[in-house]
């Protein structure tokens, strides 16, 4: 009985809102942003990708209009804070805080950054990765974008990365084929 009481007054104060109520409504605060870069397949993780924020007139914003911070996927409300360069790896999640305005978001990995792994020997592109641009604009939000290695048909790695406000497909590497 004591399991079903809360549920019971959730469910009777759901009800008794109505769409007319003077309440607030909850919405998404579009000063608030999350990058997040899923796991992926062994060493993929640890080789990083930098974080570029530029605004609308192509200056460099990541120090000067954004705050941010990280956390793991597998570690989760534990806040970490960013030391120097903005970066994502494989299972990291970045919360930005952002003042009002338009931005471009890429990110890039540079070859040094990725050299050493023999994983990355294989990878088409031995130059600097880059990613598309992603345009956010505070005025039209999203609440999470996502970063992801760009595979080829074949799912081997092509030395890029894709920005999007959809989650990605997965690989699923037992069967061989898209999810």
């Amino acid at each position: 009985m004591k399991k079903f009481l809360p549920a019971l007054f959730v469910i009777f104060s759901l009800f008794s809102l109505s769409a007319d109520s003077d309440l607030p409504r909850v919405k998404h605060n579009p000063w608030e942003l999350i990058i997040y870069r899923s796991e992926n397949k062994t060493d993929f993780n640890y080789i990083r990708c930098f974080v570029r924020i530029e605004d609308e007139n192509g200056n460099d914003v990541s120090k000067t209009k954004v705050k941010a911070t990280y956390e793991w996927a597998t570690i989760p409300n534990v806040v970490n804070h960013y030391k120097n360069k903005l970066y994502l790896d494989g299972g990291m999640a970045m919360h930005l805080n952002l003042r009002p305005g338009k931005y471009r978001f890429s990110v890039y990995t540079p070859r040094e950054s990725y050299q050493g792994f023999e994983l990355a020997k294989g990878i088409e592109n031995q130059n600097q990765w880059e990613s598309n641009v992603f345009e956010y604009d505070t005025e039209n939000p999203t609440k999470v974008i996502f970063v992801t290695p760009v595979a080829n048909d074949n799912g081997f790695y092509k030395g890029e990365w894709w920005i999007d406000y959809k989650a990605p497909r997965f690989f699923k590497w037992s069967e061989m084929k898209y999810q």
